[in-house]
């Protein structure tokens, strides 16, 4: 690049990271910030369709070499400009200014305050008259210049992100604001000047990157340069579906689209378009289609398009089958449409229309699904963009324990910490005085026991149908099971914490696992363990849960049940007491047809055309002889493991885990203990210790430590629930199990020697 003032210099405008939207600063390569002569934190001018301000600071690591301004979503609207089009860049002379005036720039938003709050939010930052800017309460003073930290005094913090047009700033051009400027906040909502809305941008997105870049080929390219497709000899896409769990942000996603492509945005919400009258419907319909086509580039978004565009089959009213003839006509009609996208949002894609489903109409569909570890800590960099956040909380440690959460799920759970903040405060406030001292205001901070306790309030929005749970139970807290927890680990904690190690060798995970043994040796424990250290969604549910007295209800339930799980993942199914669920079919005990039926479904969901991606299934049972024997084969409970009696050294362990909390007395010898628990299980240890504390209670209300001697008492009270004889009959049974899974039969197969008929009642 050249050093003469006379040079142009353009650049390519990029995305910024969603942590620096609303704090007015523009990422510039290294060259171009030496070519236009500013260092980092100077004031630079950015023309687009129009001029904004912002203060020049280095790129990111990952853009080091790469030519490309990185601003975030406010900023390219006070631009007038997309992400990918091309701005002029040059050093700005920013003035002091005299007079500032902000006003909202958010419908439905009146506030009131003083306006050195203001000032010190806004102190430093460049801008021109007619930007909208936000005040981004992250910022930190030691992030600031020196002579801004000299005025502020205290962080500029807002409970939330509150985002102004600048009505008037006197001197015209580039201003900023400092100690002598005359600063006036106005009550109402303010028109902004500039074309280009910015109520939402890429940067109110987070967690779906691959989302929006599928988005950005398939409208913003068609929109902004249709040429592109006259060239190549093709007609553009007409129209993208969005689905996927609730909450998601497939509204906001599409608003952001909008805003992001300069596109006439107009919104079609379902059942308002539904008239009493013959016609209305269809009327009000084609009235929007013809509003967008004049306005073209535009983009027609229909929310909850199942409500208007359900199954013609499956309806019984003639208005709802017009309706979906009227959609399909004008999306795919005789009449061509220019300039012009469909994007519709649902989350029952099965209950649309399949003429709808077809490319010409809805060219694409897109899954907006549950977002990961990353995508949370996005969207809660995002949420928490404007809150006064404590040092002690960690956005990351936060985000590995949301698991299932979706957007709205994290921002119900800051919106959650910040009541919990505001009712620390509450006693320090005065309810008759109409206004809260600064001093309140300035002390405010949500802290990570805030965020803790909105945890145990908020639940994941896609899982309020099931049983789920986040497991405290951790390995350490399981003893004597360390044969069964190697092969957990290795088949439920490995695949899912490190997936691309099974796709290089070629080989898939285990999709189940069957936990048999004595009743108390841990099952349920080992299951919820392995959850949490899978850091995995755990879904526990029983046959009570499943199985209904109504037809074909416990297979939907089953159905639900897994397709909840997908949605989810990575998710572990804990189905307890299994044989209750799945016994083996052609037993005649019962109402044999509805177990049998459930046990096919559960066959189809854990072995059929959808794969279980992330979802693992364990079963427990102490009963393994009467579970249905095709369960038992690989593909669908890949291993069976067998949960026995622990051994000494595991007792000893068990023991140790059990008394952790107890205050043991100095003669109390666990070794001996486990000595003398000789084939006792989980449970049985769990209930001495329990009778061991009850004995100290007995013998004195105020004893303060247990002895050997209550010990000893407890062990005349209790015994081991496993026989020696129990003991053989499971060891018996490991062995004829993966036999039986082997030798099952069909019954298209079966001779018929192989049948007894059965003679009239009482007879064979």
């Amino acid at each position: 690049m050249a050093d003469s003032d006379d040079t142009v210099h353009r650049i390519q405008v990029a995305n910024s990271r969603p942590e620096d939207a609303g704090r007015g600063i523009a990422h510039l390569p290294r060259t171009l910030m030496a070519a236009i002569g500013v260092g980092e934190g100077d004031a630079i001018e950015i023309v687009g369709k129009q001029s904004t301000a912002a203060r020049a600071v280095a790129p990111y690591p990952e853009d080091e070499g790469l030519d490309v301004l990185r601003m975030d979503g406010l900023q390219r609207a006070n631009a007038g400009v997309g992400s990918g089009d091309y701005v002029e860049v040059r050093k700005a002379d920013s003035k002091p200014a005299t007079r500032v005036v902000f006003a909202p720039a958010q419908h439905n938003l009146r506030l009131q305050g003083s306006s050195e709050a203001l000032k010190r939010t806004f102190f430093g930052r460049p801008f021109c008259q007619g930007d909208v800017v936000a005040t981004a309460g992250h910022q930190r003073v030691g992030n600031m210049p020196a002579s801004i930290q000299r005025y502020m005094n205290a962080p500029a913090y807002a409970l939330q992100e509150i985002r102004l047009v600048v009505v008037s700033a006197t001197p015209k051009g580039v201003v900023h604001i400092d100690e002598n400027t005359d600063v006036e906040l106005r009550p109402e909502y303010e028109e902004p000047q500039q074309a280009r809305r910015a109520d939402v941008t890429y940067d109110d997105i987070g967690g779906m990157a691959a989302t929006i870049d599928q988005l950005r080929e398939m409208v913003e390219l068609p929109l902004r340069y249709p040429e592109l497709f006259e060239r190549l000899g093709v007609e553009p896409p007409k129209g993208l579906l969005l689905y996927g769990p609730p909450g998601t942000g497939k509204t906001r996603l599409a608003r952001a689209v909008a805003n992001e492509s300069d596109a006439q945005f107009f919104l079609i919400n379902g059942p308002e378009i539904m008239g009493s009258a013959y016609g209305e419907s269809e009327g009000r319909l084609r009235e929007i289609f013809e509003e967008a086509a004049k306005a073209a580039p535009s983009i027609v978004f229909i929310d909850e398009i199942d409500s208007i565009a359900p199954k013609r089959g499956q309806v019984q009213g003639e208005a709802e089958k017009r309706l979906v003839a009227q959609l399909l006509t004008l999306m795919d009609g005789l009449e061509a449409r220019a300039n012009l996208v469909v994007i519709a949002a649902t989350n029952r894609p099965e209950a649309l229309d399949e003429a709808l489903r077809r490319p010409g109409r809805f060219d694409r569909e897109i899954v907006v699904g549950v977002p990961d570890e990353r995508g949370r800590r996005e969207i809660l960099g995002i949420h928490t963009r404007g809150m006064p956040i404590a040092d002690g909380v960690d956005l990351a440690e936060l985000a590995r324990t949301t698991y299932g959460f979706v957007g709205a799920d994290l921002a119900a759970l800051t919106r959650e910490a910040a009541i919990e903040a505001v009712r620390r405060i509450m006693p320090k406030l005065n309810l008759e005085e109409r206004t809260i001292p600064a001093e309140v205001l300035d002390q405010l901070s949500v802290t990570r026991d805030d965020f803790l306790e909105a945890l145990k309030r908020v639940q994941p929005s896609a899982m309020r149908e099931v049983m789920v749970q986040a497991p405290q139970v951790r390995w350490e807290d399981v003893g004597g099971l360390d044969a069964a927890q190697e092969r957990l680990k290795e088949g439920v904690e490995l695949p899912l914490k490190d997936p691309d190690a099974f796709r290089r060798l070629g080989i898939r995970p285990a999709k189940g696992f069957l936990l048999y043994g004595p009743p108390g040796t841990g099952k349920t424990l080992l299951a919820k363990a392995v959850a949490r250290e899978a850091e995995a969604n755990f879904i526990a549910t029983k046959s009570s849960d499943l199985l209904s007295k109504w037809y074909g209800e416990s297979e939907q339930q089953i159905t639900r049940l897994f397709a909840r799980a997908r949605q989810v993942a990575p998710t572990v199914i804990f189905i307890d007491e299994l044989d209750s669920l799945v016994p083996a079919r052609g037993g005649g005990l019962g109402e044999p047809q509805v177990t049998e039926r459930v046990v096919n479904t559960i066959l189809a969901e854990m072995d059929g055309l959808e794969e279980l991606q992330s979802v693992v299934v364990i079963g427990a049972t102490n009963r393994p002889n009467l579970v249905d024997p095709a369960l038992l084969r690989p593909g669908r409970f890949d291993e069976l493991v067998y949960v026995g009696v622990p051994n000494r050294a595991g007792r000893r362990r068990i023991l140790g885990i059990q008394t952790g909390k107890m205050p043991l007395a100095g003669d109390v010898d666990l070794d001996t203990l486990a000595e003398r628990t000789e084939r006792f299980t989980g449970a049985d240890l769990e209930d001495l210790t329990r009778r061991a504390g009850l004995a100290a209670l007995r013998r004195s209300l105020s004893a303060s430590e247990v002895t050997m001697a209550d010990f000893d008492k407890a062990l005349t009270d209790s015994r081991a629930s496993v026989t020696p004889e129990m003991e053989k009959e499971y060891e018996a049974m490991a062995s004829k199990l993966k036999q039986d899974a082997a030798a099952i039969q069909p019954l298209g197969f079966i001779s018929p020697g192989q049948l007894t008929p059965r003679g009239p009642k009482g007879t064979e």
